[in-house]
C-alpha cells in the first residue's frame, strides 16, 4: 500500500476555543500520531496549516492540521497537495461524523460529503473526493439540538472518558491504512 508519500489531514476549527470540541476530533488524532513520532508542529509558509513531516511504518508522511475554519479547510488542503506534490489518492482525511455513534469509527474510499462542510470544501479545492476518510462517530445532537451547535460543544463527560481509548484507535486505523490497505483496516476497524 505504501506510496512515495502520504498526506494525513486532521480537520477542525483553529483555536484553543475550538480545540476539544467534537468537530476537532480529526485534529485530536493528527496530535496524537505527531506524539507517536516525537515531533513538533511548525507552521507551513505557504499554506495555511502546520505541519509534521515524519516517517511513519518508514513510510514519509506529511501530517497536517488547517489553521483556517472548517469550511475553509480546502485551500490549505490543495495548497498541501501541490506543495508536497502528493496525489488525493494518497491522502487521509480525519474528520468527525455524526451518523456514527460515538467512538466508531469507519475507514473508506471516496464517496460524498455527507453534509460535511470540511469534506465540501476540500472536494471544491482539490476537484476530487477521490481520497481516503477516516471517519470518528460523535453520534447526533440530543433532542431537537442543531447539528450545528452540537459540534460545536465539547464531548460530554461520559464521553471524555474513552475519549482517549477512541483517538488512539483512530490513529491506530490510519497506520493501519497506510500499511496493510483499505480492505484490512475496515476488516479491523470498522465497527
Amino acid at each position: 500500500m505504501a506510496d512515495d508519500v502520504w498526506l494525513v489531514v486532521g480537520l477542525g476549527n483553529p483555536g484553543p476555543s475550538y480545540a476539544k470540541t467534537r468537530h476537532n476530533v480529526g485534529q485530536m488524532v493528527a496530535d496524537e500520531l505527531v506524539s507517536r513520532v516525537g515531533g513538533n508542529w511548525k507552521q507551513h509558509k505557504q499554506a495555511k496549516a502546520e505541519v509534521v513531516e515524519a516517517r511513519i511504518s518508514g513510510i514519509r508522511t506529511i501530517l497536517a492540521k488547517p489553521r483556517s475554519y472548517m469550511n475553509e479547510s480546502g485551500g490549505p488542503v490543495s495548497g498541501l497537495l501541490k506543495f508536497f506534490k502528493v496525489e488525493p489518492k494518497s491522502m487521509i482525511v480525519l474528520h468527525d461524523e455524526l451518523d456514527i455513534d460515538f467512538g466508531v469509527l469507519r475507514a473508506k474510499f471516496g464517496g460524498g460529503d455527507n453534509g460535511h462542510n470540511g469534506l465540501k470544501s476540500i472536494r471544491k479545492s482539490v476537484g476530487t473526493g477521490d481520497y481516503y476518510r477516516v471517519r470518528f462517530g460523535v453520534g447526533r445532537p440530543p433532542g431537537r439540538q442543531n447539528p450545528a451547535d452540537f459540534v460545536l460543544n465539547e464531548f460530554s463527560s461520559a464521553e471524555r472518558k474513552d475519549l482517549p481509548f477512541a483517538v488512539d484507535r483512530t490513529a491506530d486505523a490510519v497506520e493501519s491504512l497506510m500499511t496493510d490497505g483499505l480492505e484490512v483496516t475496515q476488516g479491523r476497524f470498522n465497527s
